[in-house]
C-alpha cells in the first residue's frame, strides 16, 4: 500500500463524515433540543402524523388534545415537529 492510496482512503472518510455523519448528527441535536423544550399548548405532530396541542408534558410522555377532544399518550420522543400555533 502506498501513500497515495492511504491519503485517497483518509479523503474518502473525510469526504464521507461531512456528508453523512455530521447532518445527521446535527439533525439529532435538533430535534433532542425540540423535544426537551415542549411545553403546555404547543401544536404538534407524532412520528405517525397526528395533530395536536400539548395537554400535559412531563419526563418521558405527553398528552395530546386532538381537534375532536380526544385525550392521547405518548412518548416524549415520539414528537416529529413542533408546529407555529393556527390563529
Amino acid at each position: 500500500m502506498n501513500v497515495q492510496s492511504l491519503i485517497l482512503i483518509v479523503l474518502m472518510f473525510v469526504i464521507f463524515y461531512f456528508l453523512l455523519i455530521r447532518p445527521q448528527q446535527k439533525r439529532q441535536k435538533q430535534v433532542r433540543e425540540m423535544q426537551a423544550n415542549l411545553k403546555k399548548g404547543d401544536s404538534i405532530v407524532t412520528i405517525g402524523g397526528l395533530h395536536g396541542k400539548v395537554h400535559a408534558i412531563d419526563e418521558a410522555s405527553v398528552v395530546l388534545t386532538t381537534d375532536d377532544g380526544s385525550k392521547l399518550t405518548f412518548d416524549r420522543n415520539a414528537i416529529r415537529d413542533v408546529r407555529p400555533l393556527e390563529a
